[in-house]
């Protein structure tokens, strides 16, 4: 270790609200003799342990006031933790002023994370946004020149080993110990952020842009995963450390660890179920595209629905529903080999049934999906949007404009209402086919509408043992008919009636040709492409 650089601990500041671990620090400062300055809660932990403490209060020559609010907020705090004393003008300085320098700072902060998820009011919540802490943190971390800062317990074992054998940590160590310090600070002061956007909204009031000239959010490590979406691939689960209960916090009630693919698969599978919050509804993911999606009487009939619209492409699937699973619904999916199974809760024998396929992961989930906003990640930059949940006029059927045939009767005004619904969660271009509350044919992902009609027809009626299942059925279509063409597909194979958003140049031609085809067709004013 360099002698250069290495700096011994002979006084430190301590103050944390998190007191875990300080048992470890406690004994290096007694066997060292460290100078230990402490606030508070902090000064009481480590005089029970044995440890000399001068009180903040004894260094400040002022008593804490406010509350607790003001503590260290003071120069005879900050310019020992400030002062680079491999300068003689700040060293001087101390020694005009009487204030002697920190060696090392050792510090977390309140817990304001934990206390808006535990549904504190404001006020408790605002009392919880700490100054002083970050502060100090700040100040060390700037002044790693010669202070070692720790905002992490799990460096309190190799602080204590430093204390105790006299060689501090060289420059260095101290710089990856700020560089720790300040990632603290900013998602701390992320996560404040994060909050006060959903509370403290702009007011009419003020006249200034609602655009932030940033994105500033934060995520706390949760897991590290096996691999990304291939093997070669490194992947991390971050979680947001506002949030709970939600599928990023799922509870695993059995089968192997996630990985990267099953979260992105599954997270996919539990928005599509949502999208039908007032139903009960089942869906069959793969590579996040539902190979059926389905509504039911019961969380079994769903199932059974949505199965039948791709047994072949179910195989390896994601399973998701928004009702409790019953012993019904186990029964039917245990004979399928399937990767992941999400639902609010489940029936004790369900789960049972369930836990004896070993490597069938396991999900309780018992919040809905609740995001506003979702980014993408581009080279150089992120692409922010609002969440795509039918917040358009036109994903009310009301709203919907009859263009082509007679008014679709009740049960297939339902129809046709599902598959809007479940178009969403197809990737573009989309197209869906449906009959009593399932899909029958999906085509997804094409680069042309054509090959989408194609594609659904023709996995409607070569997956079902022989069956005709557009005939009479209803379709969907996630963007505008550009031609007619596409469209032709659909009603060729039988289906009658469709709905999509209209607003092509050649919408007339698409409407003339669902007359001279003699089925019933709405338009919404509203697409849903998804990239």
């Amino acid at each position: 270790m360099s002698e250069t650089t290495s700096r011994p601990i002979k006084r430190a500041l301590v103050s944390v609200f998190h007191k875990e671990g300080l048992e470890v620090l406690a004994a290096a400062f007694k066997q060292a003799g460290t100078t230990v300055v402490s606030t508070g809660s902090t000064a009481k932990f480590l005089e029970n342990l044995g440890v000399n403490v001068t009180t903040a209060e004894q260094v400040t020559g002022f008593p804490e006031c406010l509350e607790g609010r003001v503590k260290t907020l003071d120069p005879h705090i900050h310019a020992g933790i400030l002062a680079d004393m491999t300068n003689p003008d700040h060293v001087a300085q101390l020694d005009k002023l009487g204030i002697a320098p920190f060696d090392a700072v050792v510090v977390n902060l309140y817990p304001f994370a934990d206390t808006v998820r535990a549904g504190a009011s404001e006020p408790d919540i605002i009392e919880k946004i700490d100054i002083g802490g970050p502060s100090m943190v700040r100040g060390a971390a700037k002044n790693a020149a010669t202070v070692a800062v720790i905002t992490d317990p799990q460096d309190y074992s190799v602080l204590a080993e430093r204390i105790v054998n006299g060689e501090g940590f060289t420059l260095p160590e101290r710089r990856y110990l700020a560089a720790k310090a300040f990632a603290h600070t900013a998602s701390y002061d992320a996560t404040i952020i994060e909050w006060a956007s959903h509370h403290w909204t702009k007011p009419e009031s003020l006249n200034s842009d609602d655009a932030s000239a940033t994105y500033t959010r934060t995520w706390d490590k949760a897991a590290v995963l096996r691999y990304g979406e291939n093997s070669h691939q490194n992947a991390t689960l971050f979680v947001d450390p506002l949030s709970s209960g939600d599928f990023a916090h799922v509870e695993q009630l059995g089968g192997k660890p996630m990985s990267y693919n099953n979260y992105v698969d599954a997270d996919s599978a539990w928005r599509s179920v949502w999208d039908f919050k007032n139903e009960i509804a089942v869906a069959v993911v793969k590579h996040s595209n539902p190979c059926g999606l389905a509504i039911g009487d019961t969380v079994a009939q769903a199932h059974k629905k949505a199965h039948a619209c791709d047994p072949m492409s179910a195989y390896g699937g994601v399973i998701a529903a928004n009702a409790t699973v019953t012993l019904e619904m186990a029964q039917s999916v245990k004979p399928i080999f399937t990767e992941v199974i999400v639902a609010p809760d489940y029936d004790d024998d369900a789960l049972e049934l369930l836990q004896t396929k070993k490597n069938l992961r396991i999900l309780k989930v018992p919040v809905p999906p609740a995001s506003h906003e979702q980014f993408r990640q581009i080279d150089g930059g992120i692409l922010v949007q609002d969440m795509d949940v039918f917040q358009s006029e036109g994903d009310n059927p009301d709203n919907w404009t009859l263009v082509a045939g007679k008014p679709a009767d009740e049960e297939t005004f339902k129809d046709l209402q599902f598959a809007w619904k479940a178009v969403r969660s197809v990737k573009s271009n989309a197209i869906l086919i449906a009959h009593d509350g399932a899909t029958v044919g999906i085509g997804m992902g094409q680069v042309n509408r054509v090959d989408s009609s194609h594609l659904a027809v023709e996995r409607a009626n070569t997956l079902a043992n022989g069956e005709n299942r557009t005939q009479n059925a209803v379709a969907a279509s996630d963007a505008f008919f550009p031609f007619a063409d596409g469209m032709k597909i659909l009603t060729d194979a039988g289906v009658k009636a469709t709905v999509h958003p209209g607003g092509s140049i050649r919408d007339n031609e698409v409407f003339e040709a669902a007359k001279e085809a003699g089925i019933t067709m709405y338009v919404t004013g509203t697409r849903h492409f998804f990239h």
